[in-house]
């Protein structure tokens, strides 16, 4: 028997979910900054500069210093598109929950409960401006606390989504992540969302070689389903 259940956003809900989704965003910091230390040329500027500082001080201490200095500016460069997109979402859809996502019929948040703690969330809202014939739910907000993970439930979150989707009438449901998003992208293909496309959000995702995919579900049509 699953040891959690999932239900609707309350408003005594906030906290937690703020709570949560702000703790994943950090999760991504280390992913992020093993994944430039791997890049070469960030691979040649942390040995280059260095050795430039010893040939041309002969100071071991100045080197290291060099070292350590850019190790710890690579780092802010990992944190720095985590913390503007953390911000960005807490002063617009996350800012009111309950104004935002649960005033409409098409839209909706979600979260998992277990022992009364919120231990995971997921959000719906439609795109504003979709393909030519197609009505989409955009999935926003995935999250599940470290802790929970491999009980199934981002799965059946996913699904709880899905089937809001089939009921509202949407042909598709999109999604944007990153390929950063290792689990989170290995879920969406498995249970059957296709990559559509793959660009960069910004100048900063390109220069971290961090970009953006986007993925779609299709809802078969009536039509379709009596085939």
């Amino acid at each position: 028997m699953a040891s959690y259940h999932i239900r609707k956003y309350q408003e005594s809900d906030n906290d937690s979910v703020l709570a949560l989704f702000s703790s994943g965003m950090v999760e991504h910091i280390p992913a992020t900054f093993r994944h430039m230390l791997m890049l070469p040329r960030f691979l040649l500027f942390l040995i280059g500069v260095p050795l430039i500082v010893l040939l041309v001080t002969s100071s071991w201490i100045l080197t290291l210093m060099s070292s350590f200095t850019l190790l710890v500016f690579l780092r802010l460069l990992a944190t720095f598109p985590w913390k503007i997109h953390e911000a960005l979402c807490l002063r617009t859809d996350l800012a009111d929950i309950t104004k935002n996502y649960m005033s409409e019929c098409g839209s909706c948040y979600w979260v998992a409960e277990s022992e009364g703690q919120v231990v995971g969330t997921v959000s719906a809202l439609p795109v504003a401006d979709p393909p030519l014939g197609k009505k989409q739910l955009q999935l926003l907000h995935l999250s599940v606390a470290k802790e929970h993970r491999g009980k199934g439930i981002a799965k059946a979150l996913v699904r709880t989504l899905i089937q809001f989707a089939r009921v509202q009438g949407y042909n598709e449901v999109f999604i944007e992540t990153t390929t950063m998003h290792y689990s989170a992208l290995a879920l969406y293909q498995a249970m059957g969302f296709q990559k559509k496309s793959q660009i960069y959000y910004s100048m900063i995702w390109r220069i971290l070689t961090i970009p953006k995919v986007d993925l779609t579900y299709h809802l078969p049509s009536a039509q379709e389903e009596g085939l």
